[in-house]
């Protein structure tokens, strides 16, 4: 299961060079793992998993390896979206192109500028909440458009066209209020007709406040204001300095944490997005072990064993037998699949267990 991140943002917010960076991650991802695919407006990096380093160490040990297995991460998408403007609703600038790749994501990563350079012209940039409020305004206008061309069942016996324009009507009149579609409180069964609408104000946000270098220690307080300011959560919200992001991007890993300490700060701002981006879509991650590799494989929360192992081969979910499953830190202390199971550790489940967040499964799958 993919995750795909489209970079939005006005001129001179610092788009391209946080893209520019993620492209650097994702050439240093692609050199150690050559099946990766590139295209050219596409970062596809890795998300920062230290559980892998750690099952790879063990997996070794355990399996008599003489070196460790390669370590496979999930992987976040960013799509860089063609630069947007007041009016791309209407066409304006390279308004229909924008539209149409934001349309083909799962999230929107809004970049606002708050920093201070005065060499770099604030065009078409006033300050970070209306900065985002003109992206939002643009997409809103656009989702009201797409609503506009559907067309009125008139009175039909069709109970589901009768649910469906119900459903139209009400996202057109709260859009018309300006509000945005993942905000409209809908039912189960409207949120599964919203879907077939291709809304792009339903999908779910995420807020890169492009900061000076000076500002990251404060990176917390930051995100509380702006989040706030934004009417988003905090979880949506990452405080980075793209600059300092692509400085960091040509340093080697150790040079990158003492940049870091220097800096005051643990984790670089890319981290913190890749992770952000990954919890925006409620996804989690399942690993596998053994000595053709270590891997993090991506799930939706809340799936089954049997979907679960679908991610791996679809053929897995129709010849599924069982899952054995291990916590990560019981793996990790009792030193592999063998110890686990000698003692008692690992747990057989059927395909209704719901996958947690970093279990460690072996599907048993029949021919």
């Amino acid at each position: 299961m993919g995750l795909s991140v489209g970079i939005v943002g006005l001129p001179n917010v610092g788009k391209s060079t946080l893209f520019n960076a993620l492209l650097k991650k994702q050439l240093a991802y692609v050199a150690n793992f050559p099946f990766a695919t590139i295209e050219p407006n596409i970062g596809v990096v890795p998300v920062p998993d230290d559980r892998l380093r750690q099952l790879a160490e063990v997996t070794k040990k355990s399996e008599n390896m003489t070196n460790l297995p390669p370590e496979v991460p999930a992987t976040v998408e960013f799509v860089d979206i063609a630069g947007l403007i007041a009016g791309a609703s209407k066409g304006e600038g390279l308004g229909n192109k924008f539209l149409s790749h934001i349309r083909e994501t799962s999230a929107v990563c809004h970049v606002v500028r708050a920093f201070t350079d005065p060499d770099i012209i604030k065009q078409g940039v006033s300050d970070p909440k209306t900065d985002f409020e003109v992206v939002e305004t643009e997409l809103i206008l656009a989702d009201f458009q797409t609503l506009e061309k559907q067309k009125d069942p008139g009175n039909t016996p069709d109970k589901d066209l009768i649910k469906w324009w119900q459903v139209v009507t009400k996202l057109k009149n709260e859009l018309q209020k300006g509000t945005p579609a993942r905000e409209v409180g809908l039912t189960e069964e409207e949120e599964k007709i919203a879907k077939s609408l291709s809304l792009l104000t339903a999908k779910p946000i995420l807020v890169v406040l492009n900061v000076d270098e000076s500002d990251l220690k404060n990176a917390d307080s930051l995100e509380s204001k702006y989040a706030e300011e934004f009417k988003i959560a905090k979880n949506q919200i990452v405080a980075i300095c793209a600059k300092t992001e692509s400085e960091l991007s040509e340093l080697s890993e150790e040079d990158q944490r003492v940049y870091l300490q220097d800096l005051g700060i643990k984790r670089s701002g890319l981290e913190r997005l890749i992770q952000k981006a990954f919890a925006t879509l409620g996804l989690i991650t399942f690993l596998t072990a053994g000595e053709k590799e270590v891997r993090a494989w991506t799930i939706k929360s809340g799936i089954n064993a049997q979907e679960a192992a679908g991610v791996i081969h679809t053929d897995f979910i129709k010849n599924f037998i069982k899952a054995d499953i291990v916590d990560f830190n019981d793996f990790i202390e009792n030193g592999g699949w063998k110890n686990c199971r000698e003692l008692g550790k690992v747990r057989s489940e059927g395909r209704d267990y719901i996958m947690k967040d970093g279990e460690v499964v072996e599907f048993k799958i029949g021919s």
